[in-house]
This record gives structure tokens, sequence and C-alpha cells, in this order.
């Protein structure tokens, strides 16, 4: 017993003549992972009103929607499958077809793992699966769950919710191993309190994993990662034995039990106040709210004042202090900032001169008529020869070329010592007796 794929165009003439049906899945949402196949048409003329529904006649047609997998089933047994969409005939005669689709030899090695029976019974059905993505699975933590900020140095607890969504990656191994017996229909709510709970001890391995490298309040903006690490956990116990995979995970809100929301205000109080001007400020402000407190005393500003007097006189030391150590810390935040300017702009300075270096080493050499740059007596490109360098010094001053003692442009006396070769124009110094280039002896 199989299928064989049939022909759109002679379905429905073939249809009109015999007492056949066609089957389609039943009522497949976006959450349905599992449903039997009804048949949508019957025709008027057969006679056959006792059949039993649980029989297939031999040449019904078997409809596949795209993004279904659908099985023939005889006496609890796959004998044929599809993954692709269309149209299909049943033949009893037939071997199974295994059209794999998008699944290749995926379906074939559990196929064969499980070595299904092709024998004819007396009860075959048609099922279909949903391969589309299983969206909205709703998630939540039911308590605090922990997570240990590096950067607060503290265990902290966070509640989320959100979604999650599934895809079927194996369709056999999802249907033996997920899907009830004598089912005729599954929706993803229905068998979800076991993955579920699966699914929060994967999502708190996950949490432990982010919180190597992420603050507590960047949670919601790395989904994506929560989403690969989800996948990696849940990879073994869902993909390898039940045939399905997390594809994504939205987390919709996360919030801190009430002990957790103190300690993150304590050490970011704690954080300001470590800022000399910020701590400065502070106590500026208070003695200021003091003395408009005071100044609104309704038993007369006079006492007030006068019981302000006592308590400053008690705590001037302390705040004085205070204050002096809030100025030398700012004054040390000021010298450190007015280093660190200087060091930047001597290294801006650096960068500068080596890039005019740089630029200096680029221009050096010799340009040859083709374009390219040289630092040796042949161009590199087309093999030229260095041009000779014409006779005479460079004045400079005014850059114009000469071949007596004086400039004859400005008047600037020849640079002692220095020479050019006639052979080969090299510049030589005062010192070279023959030019370096060319060996030539100076004259």
């Amino acid at each position: 017993m199989g299928i064989i794929k049939a022909l759109h165009d002679s379905i429905h003439g073939s249809l009109a003549d015999q007492w056949l049906e066609v089957l389609e899945a039943d009522n497949m949402d976006g959450t349905t992972v599992f449903t039997k196949g009804v048949a949508v048409r019957r025709d008027r003329r057969n006679n056959n009103k006792r059949g039993n529904s649980d029989v297939i006649s031999d040449g019904s047609i078997i409809h596949v929607y795209p993004n279904q997998f659908m099985m023939l089933v005889d006496g609890g047994q796959i004998v044929d499958y599809t993954a692709e969409e269309g149209y299909y005939k049943v033949d009893k005669s037939a071997a199974p077809s295994l059209f794999n689709g998008q699944f290749g030899a995926v379906l074939k090695d559990t196929f064969a793992r499980v070595k299904f029976s092709g024998t004819p019974s007396y009860k075959q059905q048609v099922f279909f699966l949903n391969l589309q993505e299983i969206k909205g699975i709703k998630f939540g933590t039911p308590s605090p769950v922990n997570y240990f900020d590096q950067f607060y140095n503290a265990e902290l607890f966070l509640r989320a919710h959100g979604t999650y969504s599934i895809k079927i990656t194996d369709p056999i191994k999802f249907f033996r191993e997920v899907i009830p017996r004598n089912a005729s229909r599954v929706d993803i709510r229905q068998i979800n309190e076991q993955y579920l709970s699966e699914f929060l001890e994967a999502f708190q391995a996950a949490l432990n994993r982010l919180s190597l490298d992420v603050r507590i309040s960047q949670v919601m903006s790395k989904t994506p990662e929560l989403s690969a690490f989800m996948a990696t956990e849940l990879d073994e116990s869902w993909k390898e034995l039940r045939g399905f995979e997390v594809l994504a995970v939205g987390i919709a809100s996360v919030s801190y039990d009430e002990d957790s929301k103190k300690l993150i205000n304590l050490r970011n109080q704690g954080a300001m106040l470590g800022d000399a001007t910020v701590r400065e400020g502070y106590i500026q402000g208070a003695v200021a709210r003091g003395l408009e407190k005071a100044g609104s005393n309704s038993a007369g500003s006079t006492h007030a004042f006068m019981g302000m007097g006592f308590g400053m006189n008690a705590t001037g030391n302390f705040m004085a202090s205070a204050s002096a150590s809030n100025q030398a810390q700012m004054q040390q935040q000021q010298a450190q900032m007015q280093q660190q300017q200087a060091q930047m702009q001597q290294q801006q300075a650096q960068m500068q001169q080596q890039a005019a270096r740089q630029a200096q080493q680029a221009e050096a050499g010799w340009l040859c008529s083709c374009g390219h740059r040289n630092s040796g007596k042949f161009c590199a490109e087309c093999g030229k020869p260095k041009p000779a360098e014409p006779e005479g010094w460079v004045c400079p001053k005014c850059g114009n070329r000469n071949t007596g003692k004086f400039c004859a442009e400005c008047g600037t006396a020849k640079p002692a010592g220095e020479w050019f070769c006639p052979e080969c124009g090299h510049k030589n110094g005062a010192g070279a007796k023959f030019c370096p280039e060319c060996g030539h002896k100076k004259d």
C-alpha cells in the first residue's frame, strides 16, 4: 500500500466517474501540530452508505497543502508519507513512494530505523503534521529566577514572561514520541505542560550563561543571544529525541523582586556618590534644604535657626572635613583629566609626525614617465632607467638651479660641502669623495 503523485488536471475528471474520496487536513490553525485527514468530497452516486470511515478506497485522492506533512497509516503503522505539496493517489498495490521534500535523508533514516510494515489491515487513516513555525507559546517564571550579575557582584532575582516558537524538524519522530495515541487532533497547548517545565529549566541555564557577560538591565536587549542559548540547551532533548526545536524566544518583560531593586538602587547611589563633584553637590544641597526647612518652621524661624546653629556646631567639623575632602578629590580628578588630555595631545602629535614621515617616504624617489614612483635606478613597472638629474645645485632659498657659486635668481651662496654627481646627479654630502649611487669620484 502506498501513494503515487497525481496530475492536477486529471483529478477532477476521474472523480466524476468513480466512487472516490478527497482527503484533506481537518481544521489546522496556527497552534495545531497534528490533525486527522477527513473526506471533503463524496460522490452523490456512491451507494456505499454503510462504508467504514477507517478504510480508504483504492484510488482515493489526498490533497497536501504547503507546509504540511502527510502520513498514510495502516494498522497504526506508517506505510507511506510525503513532505511535498500536491495531489496523491492511494494505490494499495504500490510500494511506499517516500516523498521526502525538504527533509532529504532525515526522513528516510527515521523510516528505515523504525521499519514500518506495509501489510494491509482493516484500519487505514491519513494524518497531517503542521510544518509551519508554531508561534505564540506563552511562558512565564512562576517564581523569581536567580541571576548573578558580575557588574553588581550580587545574586539578583528576576521574573520574565514572553512567548517562544517551535518548528517540527523530524515529523516521523515527532509523531511517534510526542503525539498521544488514538488522537485525532492535537493543539500545542494540550501537550505543553511537560515541555514548558523543560523550557523553564533551559531558560534558567541560559540566563546563568548570559550573566557571565551581560548586566541584568541589558537582558531585554539580548533576546537573540538568549534564543541561541535556549536552542543549544534544548537541542538534545527536543530535536534529537522528539523531532522539534526552539526557533525563537521573545521576552515581553523582565522585572526584579523587591530585594534586587534595593540592591540595584543602593549600588547606583554608591556609584554616584563616589564622584566627588556629585558628593559635594549632595552636601551643599542638604545644607540648602535644611536652611529652607528652618525658614518655613511654624514655630518661628528664630527658634529654628537657633536649633540649626546648635546642630551645625555639632556637625560643622564633619561637614567642613567632608567638603575639604571633596574639593581635594575634585582637584585630583581635574589634574588627572588634564594629564589625560596632555597624553592624548602628545599621542595625536606623534601620529601626525608619523603620518608626515610616511608621506615623505611615499614622495621620495623618482617618478617615471609611466607614473610609477621608484627608489632604484630602473622603474619597477616599465624598466626605464632613472633619468639623469640636471647639473648644478638647487638654491635652498628660491629653488632655482644654478651652476655657479651664487644663485642667479636671488644671490644666495652655494651651500658649502654638498655636491652633485655629474654622472648620475645624486646629491652627496661634503665629506663624500665618491658618489654612493654610481661610484664616480668627486672632482
